[in-house]
């Protein structure tokens, strides 16, 4: 990660591999784009050859303050600074926002934020806190991405779950009314509570729904499927991750009182999908988890569409 990571802060806990500038409080907007070190704008020149001559319908992106070329566009790419994205959020989520996190990847490449909501919900015992990530990217190989993320305080497990009857993301391209886009967004995801108040309907429906101690070995077998010709490497690679995720489900502390449910997989799921250690670690493996509370993890979706299914 400290490949792709360039310049970010911090909340109290030291993220990824403790890069950045620690602080002790969440600081406001203005405060963040600095200590982010997002407090530059992107400019957009023609393109040339090594000749000089113009590129047709073709400009490039770049930092104003280093003149770093963060990428090459269509005429048609529109601009989102990083101080709008900031904007947008505290418009959005009111006075008295506050950011746990924001920086750059990839020398300026791609962008985030991640802001702490005011609002405090108790969902079946549980303290679960919604937050708010935009990802933004100045390369044009990547859209403008928001979305609610709610987790569960005491373990901080991700429970943004694929609901139907709410929606938790948005996102569009660099192209077009980006104003208007950027309304549009703010219609989707200025209704929190209302995700709040399906995730609540939806967690209660998992405390209700009981499992055996049969069921919940049938579902990890069911997540970690074995293929015809797999190697005895791969065969004891799915081994060792079938039994992380079975003492996540049956020894956690923190899912001790939880009783045994489907609540209590989910969460053991999600604590696998976003705790564990993977069994080789890339480079850019903590940013590809960080892109999913954007994108949603699709093995914490996998899981609970099986209970759903089975309910």
């Amino acid at each position: 990660m400290s490949a792709n990571v360039e310049t970010m802060f911090y909340t109290r806990t030291k993220p990824w591999h403790g890069l950045g500038t620690q602080v002790m409080e969440a600081p406001t907007s203005a405060a963040a784009l600095s200590l982010a070190g997002l407090d530059w704008q992107v400019i957009q020149k023609p393109l040339l050859t090594y000749d000089e001559i113009p590129v047709p319908g073709f400009k490039a992106n770049l930092r104003d303050s280093d003149n770093q070329v963060l990428g090459v566009v269509t005429d048609r790419y529109k601009v989102v600074q990083n101080e709008d994205a900031f904007a947008f959020t505290d418009s959005l989520l009111g006075e008295g926002i506050t950011y746990e996190t924001a920086g750059s990847l990839q020398n300026g490449r791609r962008t985030w934020l991640l802001a702490k909501l005011p609002q405090r919900y108790i969902i079946s015992g549980d303290e679960i806190t919604p937050y708010l990530v935009f990802m933004n990217s100045h390369d044009g190989t990547g859209a403008i991405k928001a979305a609610m993320t709610p987790i569960r305080v005491v373990c901080q497990n991700t429970l943004n779950l694929a609901l139907t009857t709410a929606k938790r993301s948005w996102s569009t391209n660099h192209t077009g009314n980006i104003r208007g886009k950027m309304e549009d967004a703010r219609n989707t995801l200025l209704y929190a509570d209302r995700y709040m108040a399906e995730l609540g309907k939806a967690i209660d429906h998992l405390n209700r729904q009981k499992l055996s101690d049969r069921q919940v070995l049938e579902y990890i077998d069911t997540l970690f499927p074995l293929l015809d010709n797999a190697t005895e490497q791969q065969r004891k690679n799915l081994l060792r991750m079938k039994e992380d995720l079975k003492a996540r489900y049956f020894d956690a502390p923190d899912l001790q009182h939880v009783g045994k449910n489907a609540y209590r997989l989910v969460n053991a799921v999600s604590d696998f999908a976003t705790h564990a250690k993977p069994l080789k670690e890339r480079v850019n493996y903590r940013e590809n988890l960080f892109a999913k509370t954007v994108d949603g993890n699709p093995m914490i979706d996998r899981a609970f569409d099986l209970v759903k299914a089975a309910a």
